[in-house]
């Protein structure tokens, strides 16, 4: 079954060529899905018009079939992870949690319940009465993913979390993100630049170049068969030769 589907998706800044042009992308119920690309290639413009951040000129977004794009984003079921923590820095670790589910008006006993899981499910425990600067880089990008996955939402979009670690904790933090998602089965649409992280991490990788994705398939399929010359210069192509 299909969770998330884009359709044409088309977002152009004032004075700017199309940051995305036409594209189409769907993920699977509880897939990884990794959106690999350059800088400036459109990976953070697409998840924040699928988030509802960013109004596109064109196409649509649809969850469960059904079409987001008249939503605010509070109301579309998404969770978005930034490449900084950006957890309230006056509240706990357990507050910082309970924040998104008192939104929601979950009863106070089936929350307690729900961020005593998450803390275990993420490996915080004993630390849900501390404060962010009381905890290590890891940990506040652990917070800031828990306080995502807990209000459960449909599709978890996370843009590049981990490039502000240093290189033997990204790694790590990758391991345990892939261990939360399974367990989780939430679906997930990652954004980086990073090739090592994205097939460290994706189930499916897509190549997103000038605002087109050029290919989306397994890690095998991208580096096997290629579709175009620019995915096979990506993923480290040396020998080019003329045929028929």
């Amino acid at each position: 079954m299909t969770t998330l589907e884009v359709h044409g998706l088309t977002v152009t800044y004032p004075g700017s060529p199309p940051t995305l042009r036409g594209l189409d992308l769907s993920l699977r119920d509880g897939e990884r899905f990794v959106l690999l690309g350059t800088s400036g290639s459109g990976k953070s413009t697409l998840l924040r018009a699928i988030a509802g951040l960013e109004r596109p000129d064109a196409g649509d977004v649809l969850l469960g079939r059904q079409s987001v794009l008249g939503l605010p984003a509070e109301r579309r079921g998404i969770g978005l992870v930034f490449q900084q923590p950006l957890l309230f820095p006056h509240l706990s670790v357990e507050a910082n949690l309970r924040f998104g589910l008192d939104l929601r008006r979950v009863p106070r006993r089936e929350a307690k319940a729900r961020i005593e899981k998450m803390l275990s499910d993420t490996g915080l425990e004993g630390l849900g009465q501390r404060y962010p600067h009381q905890l290590s880089g890891g940990q506040e990008q652990r917070v800031a993913l828990a306080r995502a996955l807990i209000t459960e939402p449909r599709v978890l979009l996370l843009d590049e979390p981990f490039s502000a670690l240093d290189a033997p904790l990204r790694r790590e933090m990758r391991r345990w993100l892939v261990e939360v998602q399974r367990a989780t089965h939430t679906t997930m649409l990652l954004v980086t630049h990073d090739q090592e992280e994205a097939l460290a991490i994706g189930e499916r990788i897509g190549l997103l170049e000038n605002g087109q994705l050029l290919q989306q398939d397994e890690p095998e399929g991208l580096f096997l068969r290629p579709a175009t010359l620019s995915v096979a210069r990506f993923f480290g192509g040396q020998n080019f030769f003329p045929g028929r």
